[in-house]
């Protein structure tokens, strides 16, 4: 069954923009970064943070599915420069990395 995306889901979508790593530097410097696996969905993970949803976030945590940035990724980060995506859900930017598109 689909279900028709929330209000805070649109809104979330549109807020939704296309970033460096570089301009992610100083929020991953205040530790305010979450890593979202790309096979999540940014969105929806960024609805359930706005939403506390806490049972949702911390499965997530515990699974690996999301993980506040560590030095090691963004070391990695740093070094391939990938194509990342981000939406600020305050205190936190929830960013991912864009997945390559397939011809």
């Amino acid at each position: 069954m689909n279900r028709e995306p929330s209000t805070l889901y649109a809104k979330l979508l549109g807020e939704t923009a296309p970033i460096t790593w570089q301009e992610l530097q100083p929020f991953f410097a205040r530790g305010s970064l979450l890593w979202v696996e790309s096979d999540q969905d940014l969105i929806e993970v960024a609805e359930a943070v706005a939403e506390n949803r806490q049972e949702v976030v911390a499965a997530w945590l515990e699974a690996g599915r999301i993980a506040v940035l560590n030095d090691s990724r963004a070391e990695d980060l740093l070094h391939r420069d990938p194509a990342l995506w981000a939406v600020v859900v305050a205190p936190w930017v929830l960013v991912q990395e864009r997945a390559e598109k397939k011809h």
